[in-house]
């Protein structure tokens, strides 16, 4: 692996019930890359994507982050070490506002032991009033950030399918992660949000974030990806550029089959 990685994967297996979802996995990221992860359904991605911030153990393999094992964790602290995420169905507290579901994602970085909460809670305590402004000046800072400010006191169900999946994007930011993992962030979005997206992801990087993100528009992944890495059946088939990764026949017969890849106009990915 190199010196460099930021997060390294070596042999990452899980298995359920003797069916292998992931088999020997092994990659790594630099930081300040935007890197993707890529294959057909059932492939393995999300359970890539779960070991990694600690939603399942894995069978068997190791996880660094930062160069510190991080595949034994329960998923708060990995939170804590700086690895957030979004999922593939949108997980909001659709009663709560906005604002107040960005406030919940900031928690992990501010809050004290859960007695002293309580207690100022209860008493309202200066202490817990400065807490709780902070925590609201925080979050309309991450609001900002993606464009939801103006938002902010609307009911989390109440906002379009595209802005609930950047208020999404907006809570694992205020984590403060060094990692964010974007699991579909594009599905269900249309051309215009898609765009948008995409300049969001880059602006993520361009603050010292780094983007590893789990996508089906090919369009984009080859747009805005520094690197690629493409599961098939829980196994790594390819790695490299969006140029690279477009021409490899291993890669183009996961997705279209053996039987389908003899034309020239199929002779790439979109």
């Amino acid at each position: 692996m190199s010196q460099q990685a930021f997060l390294e994967i070596e042999g990452l297996t899980k298995t359920f019930d003797g069916l292998k979802a992931l088999e020997g996995v092994a990659l790594s990221i630099e930081a300040g890359k935007v890197t993707s992860l890529i294959g057909p359904n059932g492939a393995g991605k999300t359970t890539f994507f779960n070991c990694i911030t600690g939603l399942i153990p894995p069978t068997a393999g190791l996880i660094r982050f930062r160069g510190e094992p991080i595949g034994s964790l329960p998923p708060h602290e990995i939170t804590r070490r700086g690895v957030a995420r979004t999922f593939q169905n949108i997980r909001l507290f659709s009663e709560m506002t906005v604002l107040e579901n960005v406030m919940v994602g900031r928690y992990p970085r501010s809050a004290p032991p859960l007695i002293g909460t309580f207690i100022g809670a209860l008493l309202q305590s200066r202490h817990f009033r400065g807490k709780e402004r902070r925590l609201r000046e925080e979050g309309l800072q991450s609001l900002e950030f993606v464009g939801l400010a103006d938002r902010h006191d609307l009911t989390a169900r109440h906002l379009c399918y595209g802005d609930q999946r950047r208020l999404e994007i907006a809570r694992a930011l205020a984590s403060e992660p060094g990692l964010i993992l974007l699991d579909e962030p594009a599905a269900g979005m249309n051309p215009r949000e898609t765009e948008a997206l995409m300049v969001l992801i880059g602006r993520i990087r361009d603050q010292g974030i780094t983007p590893f993100l789990i996508e089906h528009n090919m369009k984009m992944v080859m747009k805005i990806s520094d690197r690629i890495f493409v599961l098939d059946h829980g196994v790594k088939i390819a790695e490299g550029t969006a140029q690279e990764i477009q021409g490899n026949t291993k890669v183009i017969e996961a997705y279209l089959g053996k039987a389908e890849t003899g034309g020239e106009e199929q002779s790439k990915l979109p």
